[in-house]
């Protein structure tokens, strides 16, 4: 592991420190919270990297191909879906007793207009907003300091999918639990990929998709 300076300490704990406040502080931003965070990360990086900001947050050029983000993330995003559907949400949902609170999305159902702004905002705030914080930021920060044996690489994607469930709690406690685990998937997922933001950014980006899509049409 290289030495980390103390530049790399201080500039992450200031960073964090601020991105609680934004969450957890009586300032409500609501939808461009995450936008807002995204680019102080990207200032946090420049300033930590010095003028690096993008590669160490995972977004590497090479990997950003048709190939990778138009053929495979959209079909690893729908195998993604089809599990959430089909096992996750009726095991979890078995387990707690009770079903996820999906009614935040109700006036989305038949309307075209609002799905489709509903769809800018959540490419723009969960695939590329929680991507760059949760993945990008947090796990890969994680990784710097913790470095990357087994146990660093479970106890990171374990701790960061407890906090990413828990930032779903709108949902109710079933919603928690499945956002977690999902949110575990895509750490996995970044992880195995040699930390391709890109890539879990598509999938994430297109599994939302897919999910506004069966809402439009009443299906959720």
């Amino acid at each position: 592991m290289n030495k980390i300076t103390l530049r790399q300490i201080v500039i992450p704990l200031i960073t964090i420190a601020i991105i609680c406040f934004l969450w957890f502080g009586p300032i409500r931003i609501s939808y461009i919270e995450n936008i807002i965070i995204s680019i102080l990360i990207i200032i946090a990086n420049y300033i930590e990297y010095k003028g690096k900001p993008f590669s160490a947050l995972g977004f590497q050029r090479e990997k950003f191909t048709f190939k990778n983000i138009i053929v495979l993330a959209p079909l690893v995003a729908l195998g993604l879906f089809v599990f959430y559907v089909f096992a996750l949400v009726p095991g979890i949902t078995k387990v707690t007793g009770v079903p996820i609170d999906y009614s935040s999305f109700d006036q989305l159902e038949g309307n075209l207009q609002a799905c489709l702004i509903a769809l800018l905002v959540v490419w723009a705030t969960a695939g590329f907003g929680e991507e760059i914080i949760f993945r990008g930021y947090f796990m890969r920060q994680f990784v710097k300091f913790f470095g990357e044996s087994k146990v660093s690489i479970v106890l990171n994607i374990v701790l960061l999918a407890c906090f990413f469930g828990f930032m779903h709690s709108y949902q109710g406690m079933t919603g928690q639990l499945v956002a977690g685990f999902v949110g575990a998937l895509l750490a996995l997922i970044f992880y195995l990929r040699k930390y391709d933001l890109w890539f879990v950014i598509a999938v994430h980006g297109f599994f939302d998709t897919i999910a506004l899509i069966c809402i439009y049409f009443g299906l959720a």
